[in-house]
């Protein structure tokens, strides 16, 4: 089997990797979802019993009759903000013993009682999206048509319940995250139990003053487009409120605080910890950590946060190590180049330099974190206890790190440049005794190839960067090269995980050097780096490729410097059309895949964050986009006489609805316009994660082809 076709039938060769764990409170048993093999898209529920190391299906999403034609739109936008390429079972929750499991497959709401393995199907008002158990077990709620509606259990676990609606209101949205937050904030869900079981805290989505785009399709022009509500950089957002619902009476308090000044509800969290929020201002330089009395409404603030260029949300802060708060903040003067610190109750505890990544787990002895170090391709998990010790838990194993943790059990999935899927290791003691570890299965393919990645660190700003060579170099013949960055914020593609050059190495063996650079904007070398980009997000990120490229070109003088091509996708794309348009004295090709080519297209979260609003901080959006609304070229740049022109593929999904296919539209428009050489490849029916089979294997072959066409290689 060909790569691109494996890669494509093993979603990335992500299918049968363990995923998605939940650590039953007494730490016995651990729950995962995972695919029956590495070309099964359906992935099903599991349970490991620590006690005897066995693994067991729970709840076969097949024989559910797993169906992913019908999902409602809830489910399907669910899907996209998170990059989900399964089916079946792709989401779950739990009551607080781990004993009973709610999910929603094909828009049916089922429960399996773990203790006798009863499952059961519960009548709903529709399709049931982001189903939630209450603590106790004896209530769900869900999603449907925008209303939230509750089951009750009269009868217990094993009964069918009793469903109604618990808020409903016309052209309103309760119970679901809007679209930034899903997509930019990293809060997915609308709805949270309190630990009393009888109320709820329900996010109130009011979308009527946000933008309306349509979707059209050309490919199929006898199906109505799909309206979406975006709001794009410097237009309204949606209004988003908060509020606590007793269900029992249906009685609301809604939760107060500045929304005028802090309209962005960033996290919010409720169980058996103190009712918190951190709510965020719109241009996210001031944040606020926020308690709530549940009875009232009131708020109260427990942390004030603010910084001269943003607010960066961290994975699992703000939480609560017993009494004391623990939030993740940029502290600039801490190390070198600044860190982004663990704090309790607004003091720096990690030591200089440490960039925290995400909090895994806190309670009042310990607070575990993921973090790199001095070297940010390698991510670890760090436990810090309360005596002041910081114990890296995963250093004696170089690679990229991620866990879920309780107490007593961690659950840690461990990527290596020497192995090219994820492996996913339990650890666990019993009574304080010495450390017990099993390995969960893994049903993941193997690769066809194997990558043969060189880790430098080029240029005056150590860029880190990777090299790779085709398979069978001979060491004597000159390569043409391949950039393959993604190049922007809140991504890194220079990791020690194998995994994450498999498509670059595909691209190697066909006669390029490719190279791969993450350069001022990404993250895991502090704050400064990071905030580089503010106010231009062409510049430093095109400047960082071309000088890594200059330097890997000293390192390897096989690199020919007259056959240059960059390929990228999203914020990568963008990176390649900026640099054909820009720098053609550099660049002779590139591959722009779903590219932001006109930022006030792009999202008021990601896009304000960065560059301000646009009635603000006008230059900012005109230095860094690609085109304006006029459909004129911005800082285009004619390649020099005699030279030949630089060749652009343009691809994009026209089902899109995150970078929306309007932004290859307008430049290719644009480029038409000014007698400029360009492709256009429209995807129909694709949206921005391409993972259809189909066209994710066609898509790896047409790049090759184009690369080939152009640079005028031999192929491979």
């Amino acid at each position: 089997m060909s790569f691109p076709r494996q890669h494509a039938r093993t979603r990335r060769f992500t299918l049968g990797v363990p995923r998605s764990f939940v650590i039953a409170p007494g730490g016995e048993r651990v729950l995962f979802l995972r695919a029956a093999g590495p070309e099964d898209p359906i992935t099903s529920l599991w349970e490991l019993d620590l006690g005897t190391g066995s693994e067991r299906r729970v709840l076969d999403a097949a024989e559910l009759g797993a169906d992913d034609a019908d999902l409602s739109a809830e489910e399907r936008a669910r899907r996209e903000r998170a990059r989900e390429l399964a089916g079946g079972i792709t989401a779950y929750a739990t009551d607080r013993d781990v004993q009973l499991v709610a999910t929603s497959v094909g828009g049916r709401l089922h429960t399996v009682d773990l203790r006798t393995g009863a499952v059961v199907a519960h009548p709903t008002a529709g399709p049931a999206f982001d189903p939630r158990l209450s603590p106790d077990g004896r209530r769900i709620t869900y999603v449907s048509d925008d209303a939230l509606h509750l089951v009750e259990l009269v009868a217990g676990p094993g009964s069918p319940g009793v469903t109604r609606p618990l808020v409903v209101e016309s052209g309103v949205a309760w119970g679901r995250a809007e679209f930034i937050a899903a997509e930019e904030m990293g809060r997915g869900r609308g709805h949270w139990w309190g630990a009393d079981g009888d109320h709820i805290a329900v996010c109130r989505v009011d979308e009527f003053d946000v933008a309306a785009w349509h979707l059209g399709d050309p490919g199929t022009p006898g199906t109505p487009p799909p309206t979406i509500r975006y709001p794009a950089a410097g237009t309204a957002d949606a209004d988003v409120r908060l509020a606590v619902l007793s269900t029992e009476g249906g009685r609301r308090i809604d939760v107060d605080w500045d929304r005028d000044r802090f309209p962005y509800l960033a996290r919010v969290s409720w169980g058996d910890g103190p009712f918190t929020l951190q709510v965020q201002s719109r241009d996210q330089r001031s944040a606020r950590v926020l308690t709530v009395d549940p009875a009232t409404g009131r708020t109260t603030c427990v942390r004030e946060l603010d910084d001269e260029a943003w607010i960066e949300l961290v994975p699992g802060s703000p939480t609560w190590a017993g009494s004391r708060l623990v939030t993740v903040e940029d502290v600039a003067t801490h190390g070198v180049d600044g860190s982004r610190a663990l704090l309790l109750d607004g003091d720096v505890v990690s030591p200089p330099g440490l960039q925290v990544r995400s909090v895994v787990h806190a309670d009042e002895t310990s607070v575990t974190v993921t973090a790199s170090d001095v070297d940010p391709t390698q991510v670890h998990v760090w436990r810090w206890t309360s005596d002041g010790t910081w114990d890296p838990v995963t250093e004696h194993d170089p690679g990229v790190h991620a866990a879920t943790a309780s107490a007593s059990v961690q659950v840690t999935s461990s990527a290596g440049l020497d192995r090219p899927t994820l492996h996913v290791t339990v650890s666990w003691s019993v009574d304080g005794g010495a450390t017990q570890q099993h390995e969960l299965a893994s049903l993941a393919a193997v690769p066809s190839l194997t990558p043969r990645v060189e880790l430098l660190e080029l240029g005056p700003r150590r860029l880190r960067a990777a090299l790779l060579r085709p398979s069978g170099d001979d060491g004597t013949t000159p390569l043409p090269v391949l950039l393959d960055p993604y190049g922007g914020p809140h991504a890194q593609r220079v990791l020690q995980a194998g995994g994450a050059f498999l498509t670059s190495q595909w691209f190697a063996d066909q006669g390029f050097a490719v190279l791969v650079v993450d350069g001022r904007g990404t993250p895991g070398r502090g704050p400064a780096f990071e905030r580089a980009v503010q106010g231009d997000l062409a510049t430093p990120v095109l400047d960082d490729q071309l000088d890594a490229l200059a330097a890997a070109a000293e390192h390897e003088p096989r690199l020919d410097l007259s056959r240059v091509a960059v390929r990228g996708w999203s914020f990568g794309g963008y990176l390649a059309a900026l640099a054909v348009q820009r720098r053609p004295d550099a660049i002779r090709a590139a591959i722009a895949g779903a590219p932001v080519t006109d930022w006030h297209l792009y999202d008021t979260h990601y896009t304000e964050r960065y560059l301000g609003h646009p009635d603000a901080s006008p230059e900012a959006y005109e230095v860094s986009s690609l085109v304006d609304a006029d459909g004129r070229l911005l800082g285009a740049v004619e390649p020099a006489v005699g030279s030949p022109p630089p060749e652009l593929l343009l691809i994009h999904g026209l089902a899109d609805d995150n970078v929306v296919a309007a932004h290859a539209v307008r430049l290719s428009a644009a480029l038409l316009a000014a007698g400029r050489r360009h492709r256009f490849v429209p995807l129909s029916g694709v949206t921005h994660v391409a993972g259809q089979e189909d066209v994710a294997e066609r898509l790896l072959q047409l790049q090759a082809a184009f690369l080939h066409e152009v640079l005028a290689t031999g192929g491979g």
